[in-house]
């Protein structure tokens, strides 16, 4: 059986034989080339890109979830899933043969992934690269004209250092978790041509995006559902509300199921549905607006506190180059708001500048000074380690 990527590359092949499909280290693949290259003489950072679910009938494609709340899963992706995918993001991100897509995103994630798929769909050119290192990045983009490129929030903020963005850079796509106000405003003043979106593994990727920066952006707003997508706001009961509650997902694009022993499509829906465990709301214009997980939220209190609300307000603060919101379980509180701060600013600065900048049920009681956080491959806070983090340091001066 040939596999997943064969098939694309046959269609990309009959279309555009000759058109560089890939860029990698230096060396130039047409379509037809790579097609017809054996498996052992393409670089290893490539073989990623073979990955076959030997499920016949189910799915072709097996996807990792980041796994940054909790235990990773592995998600059935069909070739209609990817198809419908490919297209949707075509109608709001476009696409077209002489375009050049820089791929520094992990390709076990479907962020990464995808856009190979796109290009060869498009007949448009993926630029890989091993990893992610801005200044190789910032040389390439320059280098090869590149029009596309896929980023999450913390390699924008590196990218953003190297000053304004090459001149035929079209779209940067931002997505893989929460873009701060901050970061967004500075990015586009610079020129930056920024489309925050909003995707899963579960969904073949975008469900939502921003084909340009609106004037009037809000944090957390990645742009209406793409065509042939719904998305629904549900209660705690289920039932669609109006307002804020959990993001709901259903289409073409979204995944056959969770993997599971019995090899069965629908794990993990609900009536078609894929329930996100985001929330979020849908504004007047049909724009998501995405406020953060809802298994992240902490209550302190008695009150809800969403960690993304509270960093996204304290990266505006003097100093703080990165933030994580956690807690320590306290005998009053329930969840005592921690601040691990990264950067120049002392905890005592950051507590005065939260005091006169954050309503009061914002405010951490906590704060502490660490060196990094931990985060994963795609750039995510790992949140499952912010509470051992926190209270490692529970008696360390701040």
């Amino acid at each position: 059986m040939k596999s997943l990527l064969s098939r694309w590359l046959e269609l990309a092949a009959a279309s555009y034989p000759e058109a560089p499909a890939l860029i990698f280290e230096g060396k130039v693949y047409s379509f037809s080339a790579l097609l017809s290259a054996k498996p052992d003489t393409l670089p290893e950072r490539l073989t990623m890109l073979q990955k076959q679910a030997d499920l016949p009938g189910i799915a072709e494609l097996l996807i990792t979830t980041s796994g940054s709340t909790g235990v990773p899963k592995q998600v059935m992706l069909s070739e209609a899933n990817l198809e419908a995918a490919v297209r949707a993001s075509q109608s709001r991100i476009p696409l077209k043969p002489g375009d050049i897509w820089l791929a520094c995103l992990p390709l076990q994630h479907i962020g990464g992934i995808a856009i190979f798929y796109r290009c060869a769909e498009a007949g448009a050119t993926t630029l890989l690269h091993q990893g992610f290192d801005a200044a190789k990045v910032r040389h390439d983009m320059e280098r090869h004209g590149v029009t596309h490129i896929s980023l999450v929030p913390a390699m924008l903020a590196r990218l953003l250092e190297s000053g304004p963005p090459p001149a035929q850079l079209a779209y940067a796509l931002i997505g893989g978790g929460p873009l701060s106000e901050k970061l967004a405003r500075r990015a586009h003043q610079a020129g930056w041509p920024i489309c925050p979106t909003y995707g899963t593994s579960e969904t073949s990727s975008q469900v939502a995006s921003l084909a340009a920066f609106p004037p009037d952006w809000c944090e957390g707003m990645v742009g209406p559902p793409l065509p042939g997508i719904s998305v629904e706001i549900m209660d705690e009961n289920g039932q669609p509300v109006k307002g804020k509650g959990h993001i709901r997902v259903r289409g073409p694009n979204v995944m056959r199921g969770y993997a599971n022993a019995a090899h069965e499509a629908g794990h993990g829906l609900l009536d078609g549905w894929f329930v996100s465990g985001d929330r979020g709301y849908l504004d007047a214009r049909g724009n998501l607006v995405v406020l953060g997980r809802h298994d992240d939220m902490l209550v302190s209190g008695g009150v809800n506190v969403h960690p993304e609300v509270v960093e996204g307000l304290l990266l505006a603060c003097p100093g703080v180059s990165d933030i994580a919101i956690t807690a320590v379980s306290d005998e009053v509180w329930g969840d005592l708001i921690t601040a691990l701060i990264v950067g120049g600013a002392t905890c005592s600065s950051v507590q005065e500048w939260s005091g006169k900048n954050l309503p009061s049920h914002l405010r951490p009681r906590r704060f502490v000074s660490v060196a990094a956080l931990p985060r994963n491959a795609m750039g995510k806070l790992e949140r499952k380690h912010l509470r051992e983090l926190a209270h490692s340091m529970e008696n360390s001066p701040c």
